[in-house]
């Protein structure tokens, strides 16, 4: 893997409530400057990424009900329009985690299908956010399962808001479910090389960081000393 191939599967994110202006133009800066494949922003600041973007292949990325995904799916279907007129590639959703904790699979399923239709008729990449912190494992791989069915593009571990980020463990429990028919992305405390490696070994395909120049760096650095 080349420092370029790993930039190109860096969700580089901002998603903090302070957020301000400067932020939102050093991130995508930065972004530019590594060559990310996304910028993981809330919905509000789209259209400002999308015109400091323009001219690049670089996606704006909207997290949609974030970080909590206790709104109803009327409003994150607005939401998610919203941020589609406003320019945005891709749709970052976290799903009703109280009606998966209930396993209430079918409005779960519902959830997922009106989104990811949402966005796949828009032509727009699809993101479902499980925040497995809260979820047990037969939790995760039953809605990992309602995923391979649904297919939307990829299942994503967490918000970064949560108890706990993404593990390996996860990773990997997501990957073997979903096989070949979603891809997986990782997210939250992943702050180092050594960390991303061990997600990207486990099968995700996207990483979720605000820590995308030390990742880099370390890789050059990992790679200078083979």
């Amino acid at each position: 893997m080349t420092k370029e191939e790993l930039a190109s599967m860096l969700d580089h994110t901002f998603l903090m409530a302070y957020a301000s202006r400067d932020d939102f133009i050093k991130l995508c800066d930065e972004a530019k400057d590594i060559g990310a494949a996304m910028v993981a922003i809330n919905s509000e600041p789209v259209k400002l990424c999308k015109e400091l973007l323009k001219g690049t292949s670089i996606h704006v990325g909207a997290a949609i009900s974030f970080p909590l995904g206790q709104t109803t799916l009327n409003i994150k279907l607005a939401e998610t329009k919203q941020a589609i007129d406003d320019g945005a590639d891709e749709i970052d959703y976290v799903i009703n985690i109280g009606k998966a904790k209930m396993h209430d699979w079918d409005y779960i399923e519902k959830e997922m299908q009106s989104i990811v239709q949402l966005c796949h008729q828009n032509h727009r990449i699809c993101k479902v956010i499980f925040e497995n912190c809260y979820l047990t494992k037969d939790e995760i791989k039953h809605i990992a399962f309602i995923a391979k069915q649904v297919k939307p593009d990829y299942i994503k571990t967490s918000t970064g808001f949560g108890t706990s980020g993404a593990t390996v463990e996860d990773v990997r429990l997501m990957k073997e479910t979903v096989g070949d028919e979603v891809k997986v992305k990782a997210a939250g405390g992943i702050r180092d090389w050594k960390t991303c490696r061990a997600m990207i070994e486990a099968g995700a395909s996207r990483i979720g960081t605000s820590s995308s120049l030390k990742i880099l760096e370390e890789f050059e650095e990992d790679n200078h000393k083979l």
